[in-house]
C-alpha cells in the first residue's frame, strides 16, 4: 500500500512530518507498537531436546519392559534395558544439541544503531526502539531494520537479495508506484533485512518487528507443522509392526503355556524372554551411531546436519529446489565478455580466449585501453595482503578491477602513473560517470556508462590502433552488439575517453569522445557446480532452480551449468489452474521471479507428488519452503539467522556441490543402515524361532532373559557400529533414489528369513544333541547364535561382493568387532561370568563344533553371490 501514496499521503496517514517524531510521540509509539524485533521461533532448551529423543516407538516399548522386569524384580535385565535407552537418547541429544549451539554462535549479539529525526534533531538510537513514523537517514553500508518509506533519494542502491532474490542491487526513487507493483520492483520502498551499498536517503519507517515484511514471513512459518522424515515414519511403521507381534506371539504363548497345565509365573517369564528376543533392543542406538557417524563425515565436506534423521533423508532425496544466487553462483560480479576492436574476448579461470584460443592482452593493444580504462574510471580499491587480494567498492567497479588485473593492470600502480584532478559522478538521470587524471602533462577524461548514452557521446572509436569515425550505422551496430551481449544476462558497460585541455568542464569532458568498447560481467556459476548437476542427473535427482532473479539471468546461469529444462517467471504460474500447475511444477526447470508464496506452493505441489524434497535458502524469502520441505538447506555464510533456525542442514560453505557430496553420505547412510537392520533382524528371527520351539515342544528355555541381553549387547553393538562405517557401493550415484513407498524390510526380508533360520537350526540341533547337560546345552546354544551373528556380519558387508572383492581388512573396525565379540562370548564361558548367565565352560573341540556350525550361513549366502544369485 504504502509504495501506491505520494510522500504527502504516507506523512500524513503516519500523522508524522519530514522533522520526526518528538521523543514523548516515540514513546507513547514503543508501547502501542512494542519494540522493532521479531519474535524468536526456536531458543535452545537442552531439556526439551533430550525428551525429544523419546518419541520411538522402539524406546516404549523397551521402556515398558523394563518396568516389568523392576517389577518382577529383575533388576539386571531392568539396568542393561535401561542403558541401551538412555545410550540411544544421548547420542540424538548431544548431536542436535551441539547442531543449535554452533548456529547460536553463528547469530549476530550486537543490535545496530540508527540515525533518526526526533524532535528535528539528529540522533542514533537502537534499532529496536524505532518506531512508525519515525523519519530515519541512511547511507552506504547501513542495514536496514525496519520496512520504510522513502521520501528523499540520492543515487540509492540496495541489495535485497535476502529478501527477493535478486542478485544485482537494486536502483531507488521517491516516485509514486502502482499499486499492484511486486515486491522487488518497489523502487520506493526499503526492507527490513536489505542493506544499502550505494548513496543515501531520507525515508519514513512505515511498519516495524512482526509488521515487517520479514516479520510477515516469520509469523508464517510458525503456521507451518514440523513434519516426521521418511526415516522416522518407516522406523515408526515398523517398530509398531514388532509391538503388534510382540504382543500377540506373547499372549498366544502365555495362553497356551497355562492351558497346557503350565506354571503362570514361568510362562510370564517365557513371555519377556519371547519379547526381549524379538525387539531389536540395540537397534536404535546402532541406527543414531551409524546417522552420528555420517553427520562427521558430512561435516568434513560443509555440511552441518542439526538433527539425525536429516542425514539419511537426504539420501532419498528426489528432487533438489535450489536458489541461484550464491549456491549455483559465486555471489559475486565477474567480467566474462568484452568486446572492442571488432573482437569478442572470453575471460575464463583469469585467461583471455579469442575465437576459442587463448590469448594474452597484451597483444591486442585496444583491448588493454579497455581494460585499463575501466580501472581510471573507477572507485574500487584493490589491496594485496601477501598473494591475497581484496578488493573494495561497488560489486560493478570490483569486477573492472579484477578483469583488468587478469590482463596484467594493478590499480594501484597504474593510479601512480595518473593523478586523479576530478570526478563527475554517475547518477541514475545521467547514467555514466567521467573522472579526469593528469597523465605526463597532459589530462585525460576516461569515461563509463550505460553503453547507448556512451556511443551518444562518441564521435570515434579505436580500431587497429588508429581513431576512426564513428558513422550513425556503426553505432547501430555496436548496439546490436550490446543487445546481445545483454540477451546473454551480462551487465554491460560502455568505455571512452579523450585528451582534454586544463580548462575543461563537464561538458568538454564528456563529448566527442573516443569509443573503447563494452565489458560484460555476470554473477558466475561456482567452477563445481557443472558436475554436480551432472552427478544428480546420474543418480536421478532433478533440480529445479528457483529464484527471484528474472528469467534471462536464470536461463543464461542454467545454460553455463548445462541445467536444461523450461523457463516460466512467477506472474505467469499465477495465473495457472491447480492442475495446470501441478504438471507446470513436475515439467519446468526453471523457476524465475518467484515469491514466497508461490516457492512455498511449488514444495507443497512436489511433496503431494510424492517427491522428496530438499530446498535450499539464504533469506526471509526462503523460509517458509525451507520449514515445509522434508530437507531445509540454510546456507551457513551469507543465510539469515531465521533461515538457520528453520533449516535441517546448513552448508557452512553456501556451495551447491557440497549438497551432492552429502546426498552420497546420505545414501551410504540408507545402505549400511539396511546392513545393520539385516543383522539385527537375522538375530532376532534366530532368538524368537529357538525360543517358540523350546515352548512348543516343551523344552527348557536354550535361553535365558540375561544370555539375550548379553548376546544381543556383544553382537549387535560392535558389528552393527561396524557396518556403519562400511564404504559406499560403486554404483552409489548412479542409481534411482530409494523409493518413497518402500518399508524398511524393503530388499531384506528374503535374507533375514534366511539367515535367521539357518542359525535358529544350527542353535536348536545343537541344544538338542546336548541337552542332557542343561548348562552346557545352553552353553553351546548361545556360542552358536553369537557367532551365527558375526558370520552373518561379515556377509551383510556387501550385497553382491564376496568377501575376498570386498576385502577382509578394508573395514578394519568390523575385523576388530567380530575379534572382540567372539573375545567377550569365550569370556563369559570361561570365567565366573558363566554362572551369572547360567552357562559352564565347554571343551575346546566343542567349541570348534560350535564355530563350525556357526559359519554356515556365511558359506551359503558366499556362494550365493559367487553365482550372482540375488537373495
Amino acid at each position: 500500500m504504502w509504495h501506491s501514496l505520494d510522500k504527502k499521503e504516507v506523512l500524513e496517514k503516519l500523522k508524522t512530518s519530514e522533522n520526526g517524531l518528538s521523543d514523548e510521540e516515540a514513546l507513547k509509539r514503543l508501547k502501542e507498537y512494542g519494540k522493532n524485533e521479531l519474535k524468536q521461533i526456536h531458543k535452545i532448551n537442552p531439556f526439551f531436546i533430550f525428551l525429544s529423543q523419546f518419541k520411538s516407538v522402539f524406546i516404549l516399548i523397551l521402556f515398558a519392559a523394563a518396568i516389568f522386569s523392576f517389577f518382577i524384580e529383575h533388576y539386571i535385565d531392568f539396568g542393561v534395558i535401561m542403558a541401551i535407552i538412555v545410550l540411544n537418547s544421548t547420542i540424538g541429544f548431544f548431536q542436535q544439541y551441539k547442531a543449535e549451539k554452533i548456529i547460536a554462535k553463528m547469530k549476530e549479539f550486537i543490535v545496530p544503531k540508527v540515525k533518526v529525526l526526533r524532535n528535528g534533531k539528529l540522533s542514533e538510537v537502537l534499532s529496536s526502539e524505532i518506531v512508525p513514523g519515525d523519519i530515519i537517514v541512511i547511507s552506504e553500508g547501513d542495514k536496514i531494520t525496519a520496512d520504510c518509506r522513502i521520501l528523499y533519494v540520492n543515487e540509492l542502491q540496495a541489495n535485497e537479495a535476502v529478501l527477493t532474490g535478486e542478485s544485482f542491487p537494486q536502483d531507488k526513487s521517491s516516485e509514486k508506484l502502482l499499486l499492484k507493483v511486486q515486491l522487488a520492483d518497489r523502487e520506493n520502498m526499503l526492507y527490513a533485512g536489505t542493506t544499502i551499498v550505494r548513496g543515501n536517503a531520507k525515508a519514513v519507517v512505515v511498519s516495524t518487528g512482526m509488521r515487517t515484511e520479514f516479520g510477515n514471513i516469520a509469523e508464517k512459518v510458525q503456521t507451518i507443522k514440523q513434519k516426521k522424515t521418511p526415516l522416522e515414519i518407516k522406523l515408526d511403521a515398523f517398530s509398531k509392526r514388532i509391538a503388534a507381534i510382540v504382543l500377540i506371539i506373547t499372549i498366544l504363548i502365555v495362553i497356551a503355556g497355562i492351558y497346557n497345565g503350565e506354571e503362570i509365573f514361568q510362562m510370564i517369564l517365557a513371555g519377556i524372554v519371547l519379547a526381549v528376543s524379538v525387539i531389536p533392543e540395540g537397534l536404535p542406538a546402532v541406527i543414531s551411531i551409524t546417522l552420528a557417524f555420517a553427520i562427521k563425515r558430512m561435516q568434513k565436506y560443509n555440511a552441518l546436519i542439526r538433527k539425525l534423521p536429516a542425514g539419511e533423508t537426504l539420501g532419498r532425496t528426489t528432487v533438489i529446489c535450489t536458489d541461484k544466487t550464491g549456491t549455483l553462483t559465486e555471489e559475486e560480479m565477474f567480467v566474462t565478455t568484452t568486446y572492442c576492436n571488432n573482437n569478442f574476448f572470453k575471460i575464463e579461470d583469469h585467461s583471455f580466449y579469442l575465437d576459442g584460443r587463448k590469448t594474452s592482452p597484451e597483444k591486442n593493444k585496444e583491448l588493454l585501453e579497455l581494460l585499463r580504462a575501466g580501472i581510471m574510471c573507477n572507485n574500487a580499491r584493490l589491496e594485496m595482503k601477501g598473494r591475497k587480494i581484496e578488493i573494495f567498492g561497488d560489486p560493478t567497479e570490483k569486477a573492472l578491477v579484477m578483469s583488468a588485473y587478469n590482463s596484467g593492470f594493478v590499480k594501484k600502480t597504474e593510479l601512480e602513473k595518473e593523478k586523479r584532478v576530478k570526478e563527475y559522478s554517475f547518477s541514475s538521470s545521467r547514467k555514466m560517470m567521467s573522472i579526469i587524471r593528469k597523465r605526463n602533462g597532459e589530462f585525460v577524461s576516461y569515461v563509463k556508462g550505460a553503453p547507448d548514452i556512451i556511443l551518444k557521446k562518441c564521435s570515434k572509436e579505436l580500431v587497429n590502433g588508429k581513431f576512426v569515425n564513428l558513422t550513425s550505422d556503426r553505432k547501430k551496430e555496436l548496439l546490436n552488439v550490446y543487445s546481445k551481449m545483454a540477451s546473454d544476462a551480462l551487465r554491460v558497460l560502455g568505455f571512452a575517453y579523450k585528451e582534454i585541455t586544463a580548462r575543461f568542464n563537464q561538458e568538454t569532458a564528456e563529448s566527442d569522445l573516443i569509443f573503447l568498447g563494452f565489458q560484460g560481467m555476470l554473477d558466475i556459476p561456482r567452477k563445481e557446480v557443472k558436475d554436480a548437476i551432472r552427478d544428480c542427473r546420474n543418480a536421478g535427482i532433478k533440480v529445479k532452480m528457483l529464484t527471484g532473479d528474472s528469467e534471462i539471468t536464470a536461463k543464461a546461469i542454467s545454460k553455463m551449468i548445462n541445467l536444461q529444462g523450461e523457463s516460466i517467471e512467477g506472474v505467469e504460474l499465477e495465473k495457472l489452474s491447480d492442475k495446470d500447475f501441478g504438471e507446470a511444477v513436475q515439467k519446468i526447470t526453471i523457476f524465475a521471479r518467484i515469491t514466497p508464496e508461490i516457492k512455498l506452493r511449488i514444495i507443497r505441489t512436489l511433496r503431494e507428488q510424492r517427491e522428496i524434497v530438499a530446498v535450499t535458502g539464504d533469506g526471509v524469502n526462503d523460509i517458509l519452503a525451507l520449514k515445509e520441505a522434508h530437507i531445509g538447506i540454510a546456507m551457513g555464510i551469507r543465510g539469515t539467522d531465521m533461515a538457520r533456525d528453520v533449516s535441517d542442514i546448513i552448508l557452512l560453505d553456501d556451495n551447491f556441490s557440497t549438497i551432492v557430496h552429502a546426498i552420497r553420505e546420505g545414501r551410504r547412510v540408507y545402505d549400511n543402515m539396511k546392513k545393520s537392520i539385516k543383522l539385527h533382524l537375522s538375530a532376532n528371527i534366530d532368538e524368537l524361532f529357538v525360543v517358540i520351539a523350546a515352548i512348543l515342544f516343551a523344552m527348557p528355555l536354550p535361553f535365558l532373559p540375561l544370555a539375550i541381553l548379553w548376546m544381543n549387547l556383544i553382537t549387535d553393538s560392535l558389528p552393527s557400529l561396524a557396518l556403519a562405517v562400511e564404504k559406499e557401493e560403486d554404483n552409489i550415484m548412479k542409481r534411482g533414489p530409494i523409493n518413497h513407498s518402500n518399508n524398511i524390510l524393503n530388499g531384506v526380508l528374503k535374507f533375514v528369513l534366511i539367515a535367521g533360520f539357518i542359525s535358529f537350526l544350527a542353535t536348536i540341533i545343537l541344544f538338542i544333541i546336548y541337552q542332557a547337560d542343561l548348562e552346557k546345552a545352553r552353553t553351546m546354544a548361545l556360542t552358536v547364535s553369537v557367532f551365527c551373528e558375526l558370520f552373518i556380519a561379515l556377509a551383510c558387508r556387501s550385497d553382491t561382493k564376496n568377501i575376498w572383492k570386498v576385502g577382509l581388512f578394508s573395514n578394519k573396525f568390523m575385523l576388530f568387532s567380530i575379534i572382540a565379540a567372539g573375545a567377550l562370548q569365550i569370556i563369559a564361558v570361561y570365567t565366573p561370568l558363566a554362572g551369572f548367565f547360567g552357562l559352564k565352560a565347554i571343551s575346546a573341540g566343542e567349541l570348534l563344533i560350535a564355530v563350525a556350525a556357526s559359519s554356515l550361513g556365511f558359506i551359503f549366502f558366499e556362494i550365493m553371490k559367487f553365482f550372482k544369485i540375488k537373495i
